[in-house]
C-alpha cells in the first residue's frame, strides 16, 4: 500500500476531529508547546490543562521561569506526577536564556540538547512549535502505525529501527503538511486507535489497516507490565512532596512522618528527593522545596 493512501483521510479526520487544545492553537507559543511536551508525559490531557494554563500565566516565557528558584517549578508542577519533569523543565528554561537568548530554538539539534529533552520532544517541539519535517514517535503514533502497516495490536516496548523506517516512509515531503500529519496520527491514536478499545468503525483507515483486514489479531509479545501504586515508593515519595509543596515554608520531620508511617520506607524515600534535588535538608530534621 502506497503511504500516501493514509495521508488524505488522516487528515481530512483530523480537520474535522481534532481537540481544541491550548499548544495546538496557532497563537500558540513555542514555549507552551515545550511545556505542554514536558506535562503530557505518562499524563492525561485532561490533568495538564489547568495546570498547563496556570504554568503559562505564571510564566509566560522560558526567563520567567528561569528567575525562580527550582522549588517554585516543583511546587507549581502540583500533582502532576514525576515531579523530575518540573525540574528538567526548569533546567530547559535556564539552558535557553543562557544558550539561545530566551528563545525556544527551532531546530530538533538544538532542542536535544536542552535538559530533560530527548529524542520525541525536541522531534515534537520542532514539529508543531515550527513546522519542521521530522518523525514524531510517542505511544500513539507507534500504535496506529503497528496496526496500519505491520498487522499488529500493539507496538513493542521500544522504537525499533524497523519501525523508525516504516514511519520515515510515511512522511508527506511538505514540511507544514509533514508536522500536521505527526499531530494528526497522534489524535488518531489518542481518541479511535487506543490501546484497549480501538473504535475502527470510526476510523478513517479501517479499510486500510493491516491489523484489521488480518482479524485484529490479539498482541503476542511480552506481558505489558503494569505499575502499581499502593504502598509503593512512588506513592511515599507522592505523599511527601504533598507536604512540601502545600507547605510555605520549611516543615519539620514529623510532619513527614505524619504522612508516611512506614519508617524505612519514609526515611529511603527522602533521601532518594535530596538526592533526585526535588527537596533540601535545610536543618536537622527539617525539609524544605529546593
Amino acid at each position: 500500500m502506497p503511504a500516501s493512501e493514509l495521508h488524505t483521510p488522516v487528515l481530512d479526520w483530523y480537520d474535522a476531529h481534532q481537540r481544541d487544545l491550548p499548544w495546538r492553537r496557532p497563537e500558540a507559543s513555542p514555549w507552551s508547546v515545550l511545556v505542554s511536551e514536558l506535562m503530557l508525559q505518562q499524563t492525561p490531557v485532561a490533568r495538564v490543562l489547568p495546570v498547563h494554563q496556570a504554568w503559562l500565566e505564571r510564566w509566560p516565557t522560558p526567563a520567567d521561569l528561569a528567575a525562580e528558584p527550582t522549588g517554585e517549578a516543583v511546587r507549581a508542577w502540583g500533582r502532576l506526577g514525576y515531579p523530575r519533569r518540573a525540574l528538567r523543565l526548569h533546567g530547559a528554561a535556564v539552558a535557553i536564556v543562557a544558550e539561545h537568548g530566551g528563545e525556544v530554538p527551532s531546530e530538533y539539534a538544538d532542542l536535544i540538547g536542552l535538559p530533560g529533552v530527548g529524542d520525541y520532544t525536541a522531534a515534537a517541539v520542532a514539529s508543531f512549535a515550527f513546522g519542521r519535517r521530522h518523525v514524531v514517535l510517542d505511544t500513539n503514533v507507534r500504535r496506529v502505525l503497528a496496526r496500519t502497516r505491520q498487522g499488529v495490536e500493539l507496538a513493542s516496548t521500544s522504537v525499533t529501527r524497523a519501525e523508525r523506517e516504516t514511519a520515515t516512509g510515511l512522511l508527506p515531503d511538505d514540511p507544514a503538511t509533514a508536522a500536521t500529519w505527526a499531530v494528526a496520527v497522534m489524535e488518531l491514536g489518542a481518541l479511535v486507535c487506543t490501546a484497549s478499545s480501538p473504535r475502527c468503525g470510526e476510523c478513517p483507515v479501517a479499510d486500510l489497516c493491516a491489523w484489521r483486514l488480518a482479524g485484529r489479531p490479539a498482541y503476542d509479545g511480552p506481558p505489558r507490565r503494569t505499575q502499581a501504586w499502593a504502598g509503593t515508593d512512588r506513592q511515599c515519595r507522592g505523599r511527601l512532596m504533598a507536604v512540601l509543596r502545600e507547605s510555605e515554608g520549611p516543615v519539620h520531620r514529623s510532619a513527614l512522618e505524619a504522612a508516611w508511617s512506614p519508617e524505612s520506607q519514609r526515611v529511603r524515600c527522602l533521601a532518594g528527593l535530596v538526592e533526585d534535588g526535588l527537596a533540601a535538608h535545610v536543618a536537622p530534621d527539617v525539609y524544605a522545596l529546593p
